[in-house]
Parts: structure tokens; sequence; C-alpha cells
């Protein structure tokens, strides 16, 4: 039955993420949580289902329903099936073919189907993260319901030699409110995009600093800490270049990576040619906790992030924002946003990417001097707080997800398509 077109609905949001729960996406669970604690009327739908069976222990607090799209299948008979009953549900599909035959056909199939949630759900609004599939399924999904989507950009899903800037452009036109992460990001759409860019805003992605206390570095042991995933866009190479130039040098330094991907066997080759196996630890992935203790424990966090090749690239890495909470200073490269939150010689140190020699020099200035590890940990803190505390950034976003219309009356096809 469809809802009363007089009555004037709740305000409902339906998250759209390309695989939840995801890792390496805490920042997607951690707004998630500040929704529910802001009080807005949150669902998750998720196209993909979770790969690799690890999951952070925030999950257990979250009470948003989950619905994993099954896009019906791609063979003829599934296809009519799936138009046939989203026509009772929808109405008349015909103004809204072009944009459904310019999807891959499980995308597409996945719009009818989240349209068809919507409306039976009583969604009045969609937001999505990332501006790659995520945000064509529930543009396309909005469009057929009668409802609004918004959606956050991130870094790949906007720098990546593969994005189609025709495909952007529609989606930053027709959304009623786009975020993303950084004054470097909104820089660069609104540079590329024009006009079509004008609803973008900046909100950092936010941290609940109840979970990341902080702490004096001065008295830590000579850890320097990486995490992240094991791909060429985060220097971890470099980074392994440099400890091995500390160690010629007579300094005192272990390295611990926490991370997986497909660079970890080269990663490990290097750690043997460089005769580094005492002094680095490949810890692979872990939970959030168990990173923010390995965080805490080090004198030092390294993010050499590089741009790569195909356009690759980190907006502002969560883990950064991480470290900086717990109090351990970060040395990194100023790639993207990364300048906005690790301000040189106030907040961080920042070295050019690339340079395993600059970012040697910045690792051994922290390493050697305790003052000068605290000053910038506490200036950090400080930003951190104002900055990026999670519940102001959740209220951020959740400003930009208008108020419900009057629910469409629907002019069903189910009797053409029969």
């Amino acid at each position: 039955m469809l809802p009363d077109p007089t009555s004037a609905p709740a305000r409902r949001v339906g998250y759209v993420t390309k695989m939840y729960p995801r890792f390496s996406e805490t920042f997607v669970l951690t707004e998630l949580l500040q929704m529910q604690a802001l009080g807005v009327d949150v669902e998750v739908f998720s196209l993909r289902l979770p790969a690799d069976g690890r999951f952070h222990a925030g999950l257990a607090d979250l009470r948003a329903p989950v619905t994993y799209l099954t896009a019906a299948g791609i063979r003829a008979a599934d296809l009519w099936a799936a138009l046939r009953s989203a026509a009772a549900e929808l109405g008349d599909l015909g103004p809204h073919l072009a944009e459904l035959l310019r999807l891959d056909v499980r995308d597409a199939l996945q719009s009818v189907e989240l349209a068809v949630h919507v409306r039976r759900r009583g969604i009045t609004h969609l937001h999505a993260h990332f501006a790659s599939v995520g945000t064509a399924v529930a543009r396309a999904a909005a469009r057929l319901a009668q409802i609004t989507y918004s959606f956050t950009a991130h870094a790949k899903d906007i720098f990546h030699d593969e994005v189609d800037p025709a495909d952007l452009r529609r989606k930053l036109r027709d959304a009623v409110d786009v975020v993303t992460v950084s004054d470097f990001n909104l820089d660069h759409l609104r540079r590329t995009f024009g006009a079509d860019a004008a609803r973008v805003r900046r909100v950092y992605n936010g941290l609940d600093l109840e979970a990341f206390p902080w702490s004096s570095p001065a008295g830590r042991p000579p850890v320097v800490a990486a995490v992240g995933r094991l791909v060429e866009k985060k220097g971890f190479a470099d980074l392994l270049d440099a400890v091995a130039l500390l160690a010629d040098r007579g300094r005192p330094v272990e390295l611990v990576v926490v991370g997986s991907g497909a660079e970890e066997p080269a990663l490990r080759a290097q750690v043997d040619r460089l005769g580094l196996a005492g002094r680095v630890l490949l810890t692979g992935a872990l939970p959030q906790a168990e990173v923010a203790q390995v965080v805490a424990g080090a004198a030092v966090f390294a993010a050499p992030c590089v741009v790569g090749p195909d356009g690759n690239r980190d907006g502002l890495p969560t883990v950064v924002l991480e470290a900086m909470a717990l109090g351990t200073p970060c040395v990194a490269t100023p790639v993207t946003g990364i300048p906005e939150a690790v301000e040189h010689e106030v907040t961080g140190l920042l070295v050019p990417e690339h340079d395993p020699a600059a970012l040697a020099d910045a690792l051994d200035r922290l390493l050697g001097d305790p003052d000068l590890r605290l000053g910038l940990a506490k200036a950090a803190r400080d930003l951190v707080e104002t900055e990026f505390d999670a519940v102001r950034q959740a209220a951020r976003v959740a400003a930009g997800f208008p108020a419900p219309a009057p629910a469409p009356v629907a002019r069903t096809l189910e009797g053409v398509l029969r």
C-alpha cells in the first residue's frame, strides 16, 4: 500500500554503500553511530556482501537495519520480473529508462530494488558514501522513487583516472547536497565542474574522541607506527627505505606497519633486502581498538602518502586524525587534504612525496626530541577537538538532509506490463 500523499512523512534516511561493513572504512560506521545518537532515523543499504570477515566492535552498537540488495540476477526473465514488480510500486518507469540503461545491468537492477524498498519503508532521502557506484545506484533509485539524494565524495572516487567526468557532473548537478572531506577536494570539484559543484561543501570525517584519549608521547619508546592498506598510494615502500637510512645512522628505531593488501609480498621482500627483519613488523589488519593501542604506544606516526600513476590518492586519512587525537606526532606528505590537519612545524611535520631521505630526517628529529614530540602532539589534539569531533561533523552532514516532501502518487503500469 502506498503512503497517504496528504500526510507529511517523518524524515527517514537510507545510507547507501558499496559494501557494508568494510573493515577499512571506519568513518562510515562512526558517522552512522553519531547519526543514531542525534536521533536521525537511518537504514543501511549495501550493494555487496562484506568480503573480509573482520568487523569492528562498534558494529554491535548500531541499531540501524541493514539490507543487502540482491539485484535479482541478470537473466532477461529476472529483469522483466523486477520491472513488473517495481512498476506496481513506483508507477511509470518510462521517463527513467534512459537513466537505467546508462548503468551496468546489476547497478540498474539494484537501483530498481532500492527504489522499491524506499517506497515501502517510507525512506525520504538517500545518502551515499563515495561518488562511484553507491551514488550511481542512490541517484537512480531516488529518481525512480521521487525522493532526494546526497553523497560524500572522498578521494579515489573523484581523482582516479577511471572516473567519468560526465557521470560525476550529473551526480553533482542532481544531488540536493554534496559533502567532501577536505578543502583540497572542494577546490578541485569547484574548479573542475563550476556551477554543477555549487552545492558541494566540506565536512571533515569525524572521530569519536572518547575512543581516542590523548597521552603524552614524550617518554614513548623509539617506535614508528604506520597504518593502512598495503597499496602503492600509502607510500610504505618509501617508509621502509627511510627506516633503513635511520638504521645506517645508528638511530634506535622499530617500525610497526598495520594493514594488509596487494603490496604485502613486495614489502616483505623489501624488508629482507634492506636487512630490516629485526626492526620491522608487518602485523596484518587489526581491529580498531588494537590499531589504537599500536599508535598510542609509538613515538611517531608516519603517513608518507603518494599520488599513484593512475591518479589514485588518499583524501585525508582517518588514521592520521586518530594518531593526532592519541598524542602521536605525525610525519606525512602534503597529499590532497593532509596539510589541512598536519600543519608543518605546528601539528606535525611534512616532507615531499617519494623522498625517503627527507622522511628519515623528519623521523630522526622526532625520535630524538621528546619536547618537539610533546609540543606538536598538544597542538594536534587541540586541532582535532576543534575541527574533527564526530558529534559536530555528523550534525553538519545531517544538516544537508532535507525535510521530506509529501509522498508522491504512483501512476501504475502494472496492467501494461502484465
